[in-house]
């Protein structure tokens, strides 16, 4: 009678242990992309009505006036994500795949500054065919920024290369982001082929939004979440 009370016991506190093992890997492997999803739509607004303010003073091809609306509505989102990875850079937790995505979206905002800058210096037609990687730039550096960034955390914590590769071909925040990466532009070239121009701010607002498909990875990764 005894050893069978004290199998019980055994039995039941391993499940106990099993159940608080498999409660603490999943809070683990929860990568907080809720968080992410939030900080996109206020900087669509921001620019959004940046871009309408600059056109009914008069500014509506306005250089810096593109800067901003352009910087706004396609990377607004980057400069929040990037305080939530300041933020929590200074908790205890291990860091989450969400938080190094932050940091990488952050890191990529300067960018697109560069490349418009040198466009309009070297003479390329920023409101013609040829200018359609500008607003690419603008909308998804941040992203590239993020992609990579999300590799490098998949290394530190899978020790080789070959083994981060290896979880980046299976995370589906990763794949849709890569996804992102590459449709994106192909779209703006194709809008610029059929005649669109960014000749208003209102324009440029409309048109780095639409390409500022960064919300899609997190959303993805919300997803899954509350798969677990």
């Amino acid at each position: 009678m005894d050893l069978n009370r004290k199998f019980l016991y055994e039995k039941q506190n391993r499940i106990i242990v099993e159940e608080f093992e498999e409660d603490s890997e999943e809070e683990f492997e929860t990568e907080n992309f809720s968080e992410l999803i939030k900080y996109t739509f206020p900087g669509y607004i921001i620019g959004l009505m940046t871009g309408v303010l600059l056109d009914v003073y008069g500014y509506q091809r306005s250089p810096i006036g593109q800067w901003l609306v352009r910087t706004l509505a396609g990377e607004g989102e980057s400069i929040f994500e990037g305080f939530y990875s300041v933020k929590q850079h200074f908790k205890p937790s291990a860091q989450t795949m969400a938080e190094a995505y932050g940091w990488g979206k952050l890191f990529g905002i300067a960018v697109p500054w560069v490349i418009d800058l040198g466009s309009r210096l070297a003479g390329v037609d920023v409101y013609g065919i040829e200018g359609f990687y500008i607003p690419y730039f603008y909308s998804l550096s941040d992203q590239i920024g993020a992609n990579i960034s999300g590799m490098l955390f998949l290394k530190r914590k899978e020790g080789t290369w070959d083994a981060a590769f290896e979880r980046y071909i299976r995370h589906p925040v990763m794949l849709a982001s890569l996804a992102v990466i590459f449709i994106v532009p192909l779209g703006l070239l194709s809008s610029r082929v059929l005649g669109f121009s960014p000749t208003t701010q209102t324009f440029t607002a409309l048109e780095a939004i639409a390409a500022n498909l960064c919300w899609i990875p997190p959303l993805v990764g919300w997803y899954v979440e509350r798969k677990k």
